[in-house]
């Protein structure tokens, strides 16, 4: 018999009045049940947030940063164990979801230092005028309040620790709404926080269904706002709440633009590979995987079946063996609506060079080539294991295809060319671009985020940091400067 997992209320368990089924995307086994909280004790962990804000905010540095030390070392104790849970849940890799784990402790470890540095304030002479003669102002950055973090599937630990660890660091009280497929490994980042000593009430994890968040997304106790998923669901809620702050991590389409320069066997099989493991790994299911593979004329003839063959060479199955490179989708839905867009590229006239086959909730790793405009595939974020290959002729047109998108998340350019680099940098209309590797390259303490329709606002713990704070100037007086 499985038990019920409890949720996260104000610090402390609590269960509610139904459960539902969290299932094994790969075999559909039971992984757990997860209680769902009632109204009321939505009500008492967002009011319980809101009570203890102030105190919260005026928590010494030393306490927030031992939480968070705590978190990471436990994850790093723990790696094993929620790997294999976040590959039950998931359908992960079980070698992907070790890293992911090893991410989320980097996560936490870099909150644990930044919140020891933050907020030292930053003094300004007022004397550079005559009317500010005697007068300093010092700067520093206060919590906007709490925050509501609404995490996604595909990273059910690490993005939840992208919106938990930074709000504890600057001392900013959280509800954490983790996905409903994937609501365990949340739940354990509650079990970690519960050993410290931060104020009940100042975090909350609350697997409440989706039909549930718009009420929480009105809330005027929560005026912070940090939502990682579609483009649909995130501008809807900007949309709703046009007086809040949210920060918005929303899709991407993203391109590995492969140059001129990067002609030699060694560089091609090097691109192949990058671009044939990261446009597969978490099964597609990463916004920032490879979509779009946009080649030199010159080069696009010897890249291609290398491409291919990497491609091919990925190993599915299992997501419990070690060595499955790529798993099943979240769902079998999510397989139907992939397999739908590439039989529609195909009856339109694109060529399927590899894969094209859906087993459950399993779709093969698949390459499209001549794939016509207005397609879905061209056109969306597929958010599954398919790449299409683009043959382009010089930088201008490769920088130019990057661009033809709604979406601007990040994008990689294969170039030993630092100028080549710089241009890209200044030409392409992304958040990120990655010089010699594909655009699914994340460190988790840079600033990422996206431009255009991938979302507003940035992650990486310093940045949002900044994101959930504002600026405060204390003014001095009298001073003998």
């Amino acid at each position: 018999m499985t038990s019920t997992h409890a949720f996260w209320l104000a610090g402390r368990q609590a269960t509610g009045e139904t459960a539902f089924d969290v299932t094994s995307p790969w075999d559909g086994r039971l992984v757990g049940q997860v209680s769902v909280p009632t109204d009321a004790q939505v009500e008492e962990a967002v009011a319980a947030a809101h009570a203890v804000r102030d105190e919260f905010a005026a928590t010494p540095a030393h306490v927030r940063a031992a939480a968070l030390d705590h978190v990471s070392k436990r994850l790093a104790e723990r790696t094993e164990e929620i790997a294999q849970l976040i590959s039950a849940e998931n359908g992960k890799p079980v070698k992907w979801a070790r890293g992911e784990v090893g991410r989320a402790v980097s996560v936490f470890r870099f909150a644990a230092e930044e919140a020891r540095r933050f907020n030292g304030g930053e003094a300004q002479r007022l004397d550079t005028d005559a009317g500010g003669q005697g007068r300093l102002a010092l700067t520093r950055r206060f919590p906007k309040g709490t925050v509501l973090g609404i995490a996604p599937f595909n990273f059910p630990l690490n993005l939840c620790a992208h919106k938990i660890a930074p709000a504890i660091a600057v001392g900013a009280p959280i509800i954490l709404k983790p996905a409903p497929a994937t609501p365990l490994s949340g739940l354990i980042l509650g079990e970690l926080l519960a050993e410290t000593d931060l104020p009940a009430g100042s975090w909350s994890v609350l697997p409440v269904p989706n039909d549930k968040m718009p009420a929480l997304v009105q809330d005027e106790r929560l005026p912070v706002i940090s939502f990682t998923g579609s483009d649909k669901v995130g501008y809807a809620i900007m949309d709703s709440v046009p007086r809040k702050h949210c920060t918005l991590e929303l899709g991407g389409n993203g391109a590995a633009v492969v140059l001129a320069d990067f002609a030699s066997e060694e560089d091609l099989d090097w691109a192949a590979t990058r671009i044939a493991t990261f446009s597969n790994y978490q099964g597609g299911q990463s916004c920032i995987s490879v979509q779009r593979v946009i080649a030199d004329a010159t080069v696009y003839d010897r890249l291609l079946p290398k491409v291919v063959a990497a491609v091919e060479a990925q190993v599915t199955g299992d997501p419990s063996d070690s060595a499955t490179d790529v798993g099943p989708l979240v769902s079998e839905d999510a397989a139907k609506r992939v397999e739908s867009w590439v039989d529609e590229a195909v009856q339109a006239g694109a060529k399927l060079l590899a894969g094209g086959k859906r087993e459950g909730a399993s779709y093969a790793p698949t390459v499209l080539a001549d794939v016509p405009a207005g397609t879905t595939i061209a056109c969306e974020e597929v958010f599954g294991p398919v790449l299409t290959v683009t043959r382009v002729d010089g930088e201008a047109e490769a920088f130019a295809a990057v661009n033809d998108s709604k979406y601007g998340l990040q994008a990689g350019v294969f170039t030993h060319d630092v100028q080549t680099a710089f241009r890209a940098h200044r030409a392409l209309e992304v958040g990120g671009v990655i010089i010699g590797d594909v655009p699914s390259y994340r460190a988790d303490q840079m600033p990422y985020g996206g431009a255009k329709q991938s979302g507003v606002g940035r992650e990486g713990v310093r940045f949002a940091m900044d994101d959930y704070t504002y600026e405060r100037v204390l003014v001095l007086t009298g001073l003998a400067l």
